[in-house]
């Protein structure tokens, strides 16, 4: 039985896409296959597994040697089960920037592609098969979608992951802003979570100059809830940095409605790293970053101290 997971603190488009493929390649494929979580889905995607009445994944620990593996959505080993150079990986599904590290027992299938989400490139892969999917695997697909592109506000939305989406959404019948401002509410609703958990919810390891980050990203249509635990959130960083082995943890609160984030500034290295890569001048715990709103394309890259 192959084991298709995505990253840690998995989100809509790393709990959606392993039931994705492993549908694909039980159902069309026949190759028996499962999909896994590396922790608990975050509220979005937990809402996306009950709007289209599906199991939520078993939640997986680690991997052996015995494991035969499909990673989606990640390339990075940081993000990934610790023994994961152990295990068989056959197949690598991806949108983000090649990492490095991974190792694999022979030549593998990999397939990495510059558009928003990671289902969208499923939905390429499969082909004429992909009018095979039921429902509930389409509106995973259409919810990764929306999610990964903030519902097209994202700058990492291309054309086609617009037109991938209308498709699905045509197809189920369904109202892409309705489904949106469904699964941003889900988002929002983070009332029951620790600092901590917020801080690693959405979270991405980074290294600039041999230190070490933890790059969290909260994306949400009530900034304002987020942002009222301010004091308690900058207190909690370095305790989660600590106990993550990272240097400094970056929260950066996207305001999906605004198109904008807030930075929090707990200290002078973040105050630092706000001016030197955004240009922005900070004068108290707070700054605003106008239009940023994607981790993988306006953050991370720019990160400079």
């Amino acid at each position: 039985m192959i084991k298709v997971f995505g990253h840690k603190a998995p989100d809509t488009d790393s709990t959606g896409s392993p039931i994705i493929w492993a549908w694909y390649l039980t159902e069309v494929k026949g190759t028996p296959a499962a999909a896994k979580l590396l922790g608990e889905p975050n509220t979005e995607a937990a809402f996306v597994l009950k709007r289209w009445t599906l199991d939520k994944p078993e939640i997986i620990a680690d991997v052996t040697a015995d494991d035969t593996c499909v990673v989606v959505d990640t390339n990075n080993p940081a993000e990934l089960p610790a023994s994961i150079n152990d295990a068989n990986v056959i197949q690598i599904i991806d949108h983000h920037m090649l990492a490095g590290g991974l190792k694999t027992r022979g030549p593998i299938d990999i397939t990495i592609r510059p558009l928003a989400c990671t289902a969208t490139i499923m939905h390429d892969l499969m082909g004429d098969d992909a009018a095979k999917m039921p429902e509930g695997i389409r509106g995973a697909m259409l919810s990764c979608i929306l999610s990964d592109t903030l519902e097209f506000r994202s700058p990492t939305t291309t054309p086609h992951d617009r037109a991938v989406a209308e498709k699905l959404a045509a197809d189920l019948g369904v109202s892409i802003p309705d489904l949106a401002a469904e699964l941003f509410e889900a988002k929002s609703d983070v009332s029951a979570f620790s600092d901590a958990e917020l801080l690693r919810m959405d979270s991405k390891e980074y290294e600039i100059a041999g230190t070490r980050f933890r790059v969290s990203v909260l994306e949400t249509t009530a900034p304002k809830i987020v942002l009222d635990r301010k004091d308690s959130l900058m207190k909690s960083m370095e305790t989660v940095a600590k106990e993550d082995g990272a240097d400094q943890v970056l929260l950066f609160v996207v305001d999906i409605l605004n198109e904008e984030a807030t930075l929090l500034v707990p200290n002078d290295l973040v105050k630092r790293i706000a001016e030197k890569s955004f240009g922005a001048t900070v004068t108290g715990d707070l700054v605003v970053l106008p239009g940023v709103m994607s981790r993988k394309k306006q953050i991370i890259p720019v990160l400079a101290m």
